[in-house]
């Protein structure tokens, strides 16, 4: 049984690898945190929308505060969000509810999804929740690839959401604003796949660790 519960799996990461990057939808996401540390910092803002068919659909954009912030340390500063906004927020249960449900079929795209989906994972754990998506893409792995396949130097601002679209010749955004990231990450992952496809037809797994 456990033979064929991994066989499954392997096989649908196959046909996953093989799909046109065309064929699915993607939800992109950020988040505004209050530390680096999923087992101890708070999630304070998440923002996601979605890309169908290589096009941003700016109408499907959603933004959430969370108003369970115990400690916004220095979100006032750096994301602008103080307490009254928090107060007026909506318990992080509701807007992961409202994730999965968006997720499902889905393929989740962050810039370092490492960090925020660590604390997705943590942050829905703790509420007994579940996200699924079918694959989780990370821009800024990618650039990672890329910038290494080339042999270019690394350091430590080289993948910056910022300094990553800048390759691209993409506009500047201001940052620390979870939606306006979400936009910026979304562009970008475009902007990869165009320069990675040549003219030819992506596959996913050209985009995937």
């Amino acid at each position: 049984m456990w033979g064929l519960r991994w066989w499954h799996k392997f096989y649908g990461l196959m046909k996953l690898r093989q799909s046109e990057f065309n064929a699915f939808e993607y939800v992109i996401l950020d988040l505004e945190l209050t530390g680096l540390d999923a087992q101890n910092d708070e999630i304070v803002s998440v923002a996601w929308l979605m890309i169908e068919r290589g096009k941003v659909h700016l109408d499907s954009s959603e933004y959430y505060i969370n108003k369970e912030v115990q400690a916004l340390s220095q979100s006032p500063i750096y994301h602008g969000i103080d307490e009254q906004m928090v107060e007026q927020g909506e318990r992080l249960s509701q807007i992961l509810t409202r994730l999965g449900a968006v997720l499902e079929g889905k393929i989740l795209v962050c810039h370092n999804a490492q960090l925020d989906w660590a604390f997705l994972k943590q942050a829905s754990k703790c509420r007994g929740l579940t996200l699924s998506p079918l694959a989780v893409l990370d821009t800024m792995a990618i650039e990672k690839r890329r910038l290494s396949a080339r042999t270019e130097p690394l350091n430590s601002d080289s993948l910056t959401l910022q300094a990553c679209r800048i390759r691209y010749h993409l506009p500047e955004y201001g940052a620390h604003n979870a939606l306006t990231d979400a936009l910026a990450t979304a562009e970008l992952l475009l902007a990869q796949a165009s320069a990675i496809n040549v003219g030819k037809r992506l596959k996913l797994g050209q985009l995937l660790q």
